[in-house]
């Protein structure tokens, strides 16, 4: 089974009509945005240390940069480190888009007792596909019985009563209690010894845009204090990046900015689509020069929306983009 979370499955691109988009509105380089509008529009991969909690983090994050608000993508209990994606000021409204993206850990298991390799590995490769779930005691949630999904599990090494694996599973999985179920599995018991996130959808620990509370606040004095940018820029991420792992339906220049107040999206305001969209799956709604306007839930296939001509083919949950970034097209109904 290859290992790769449901961010990863490939998606092409359906061609549905032909239009151009003016490159007078908009950003047409999402590459080079603007500093300022990074500040205050942008995602970043904060390398978590052990200690604080999440929303600790997120208040120092917010203190650094100077912003006033500061959101985080799933929490991660103190003593866990690693990737913990955060959005900077209006980009907190898309760190509920990663939660279909999937995560990826790498964890010690202490078993209680030596058992066989072979045990062991034949126990774990159960565990991939549906388990049931009672999220633990010290928990936030309410304790109920849940189903969730491990994508992978690849152990690592296994030494003596340690063993080190990798696992890819869907948001809300305890892997603690991951850990404890196997122990119970192979009969002697065991528990989490260590844990560090290393994936969240497209946020990964082994690219340069990881960053400690240290390098963020030294890039933030680079650019204050000196005018040099280049390492800010390297962290502060535009929102597009968060949403990449969601199907997409592109846009006309006309369209938008009746998104952007509300609208849900008529099948002829799309120019064209990604493959594999089925009913109710979120989706992210981009302009032609790939801005995300906001994610919608998809009321129709993608087979559909290719081929229908009229209609509502998906209900906008969440807007992004500001009012007035592209001119309304789009005539208001006489009350």
């Amino acid at each position: 089974m290859p290992s790769i979370l449901p961010s990863d499955r490939p998606r092409e691109l359906i061609i549905r009509t032909h239009d151009t988009t003016n490159p007078e509105f908009g950003f047409s380089d999402l590459s080079n945005l603007p500093i300022e509008y990074l500040m205050k529009n942008s995602v970043l991969c904060l390398d978590k240390p052990a200690g604080p909690t999440s929303h600790e983090v997120a208040t120092w994050v917010r203190r650094i940069l100077g912003t006033k608000r500061v959101g985080h993508g799933g929490t991660l209990d103190p003593g866990v480190t690693g990737v913990l994606p955060m959005g900077i000021e209006n980009a907190t409204k898309v760190m509920q888009a990663l939660l279909p993206a999937g995560k990826e850990y790498v964890c010690v298991l202490e078993l209680h007792e030596r058992v066989n390799e072979d045990t062991i590995r034949e126990v774990m490769f159960e565990f991939v596909g549906k388990i049931y779930q009672r999220p633990p005691l010290r928990s936030s949630v309410k304790r109920v019985l849940r189903v969730r999904t491990i994508y992978y599990i690849d152990i690592l090494e296994i030494k003596g009563r340690l063993v080190l694996f990798r696992v890819g599973c869907q948001a809300g999985t305890y892997i603690r209690k991951l850990c404890f179920d196997v122990g119970e599995a192979v009969g002697v018991g065991g528990n989490m010894r260590e844990l560090r996130r290393t994936r969240v959808g497209p946020f990964k620990e082994d690219n340069n845009y990881l960053c400690s509370l240290y390098d963020l606040k030294d890039a933030y004095h680079f650019w204050k204090e000196d005018g040099d940018e280049s390492e800010l820029r390297k962290y502060l991420l535009p929102i597009e990046f968060a949403l990449q792992h969601l199907p997409e339906l592109n846009v006309r220049d006309s369209a938008v900015d009746a998104i952007c107040h509300g609208a849900d999206l008529a099948a002829n305001g799309v120019v064209s689509l990604s493959s594999g969209i089925k009913k109710n799956d979120l989706v992210v709604i981009k302009t032609l020069k790939g801005e995300a306007i906001a994610v919608a839930k998809a009321l129709e296939t993608s087979e559909r929306i290719a081929k229908i001509s009229s209609g509502i083919i998906a209900k906008t949950e969440r807007v992004f983009m500001e009012r007035g970034r592209y001119p309304p097209m789009w005539k208001k109904k006489e009350k």
